[in-house]
């Protein structure tokens, strides 16, 4: 058994598929992490994340996987669920090895549980799309964060850019430590320092009118409210608790 181990990025985990096919190794596994060199019986290999050999297995899917499959791919290895890396491998490996296309094979056990991930992660995705609220900082850009169970924030820019392509945007995951700025041009990925400042609640830095927005929102989320047919057990199932800290109406 050889453990591959890789820094976790997509282009690692294509790398390390690389580096399977190239040297032919068989009985594998793959782990995300640092390297360590600790195991006696152990054959572990330290996978160096190499666009150029990246960019070879991407091709090879592409011919392979259709677009959409790709991008299910894609949002399988987002997810970032521990004990996952070898049902991605494990899918990989089963599409260069076969001659048909295999996404709709879910008599396969890798399909059948990328299936399953891609299914979490667009619920997620689809969560975040109606729970984000932004809030207008002082130089007019608006800001707004995020801690979804995945990495969906790669997912999420298309959606944002075209919906307000008309206006500077920073979505920030601050699980995760980092974000996405779309100065009405071009959207890039950022990390900010925030320091001993609650990067969800940055008071000092909104918009003098975004208190009296947020009052207002709540005043309509108020209004709009039907005691009679308040169905808590339904409300937490569309809206869990840990979106709560995030939702204007709920602050």
């Amino acid at each position: 058994m050889t453990t591959l181990i890789y820094d976790g990025t997509f282009e690692g985990l294509l790398t390390a598929v690389f580096e399977i096919y190239e040297h032919r190794l068989d009985l594998v596994r793959i782990k995300k992490g640092e390297w360590l060199n600790t195991a006696l019986f152990e054959n572990t290999i330290k996978v160096v994340t190499e666009n150029t050999r990246a960019d070879r297995v991407l091709k090879g899917l592409k011919q392979k996987l259709s677009a959409m499959g790709l991008q299910r791919l894609y949002a399988a290895h987002l997810a970032e669920m521990d004990g996952e890396d070898d049902n991605l491998l494990g899918y990989i490996r089963y599409v260069f090895d076969s001659s048909q296309n295999v996404e709709e094979d879910y008599g396969n056990k890798y399909v059948m549980r990328v299936s399953e991930i891609v299914r979490s992660v667009r619920r997620e995705r689809h969560r975040m799309e109606a729970f984000i609220r932004f809030k207008e900082l002082k130089d007019n850009t608006y800001y707004a964060t995020i801690e979804p169970d995945f990495n969906v924030l790669p997912l999420l820019v298309k959606h944002f850019r075209d919906r307000y392509a008309d206006q500077k945007w920073i979505i920030y995951d601050i699980r995760r430590s980092y974000g996405v700025y779309y100065d009405i041009h071009d959207t890039q990925y950022i990390s900010l320092d925030f320091a001993t400042l609650d990067p969800g609640n940055a008071i000092a830095a909104f918009n003098e009118n975004e208190v009296l927005y947020q009052d207002l929102w709540k005043n309509y989320f108020n209004s709009v409210n039907i005691p009679a047919r308040k169905n808590t057990k339904l409300h937490l199932r569309h809206v869990p608790k840990r979106y709560w800290r995030h939702l204007t109406e709920k602050i």
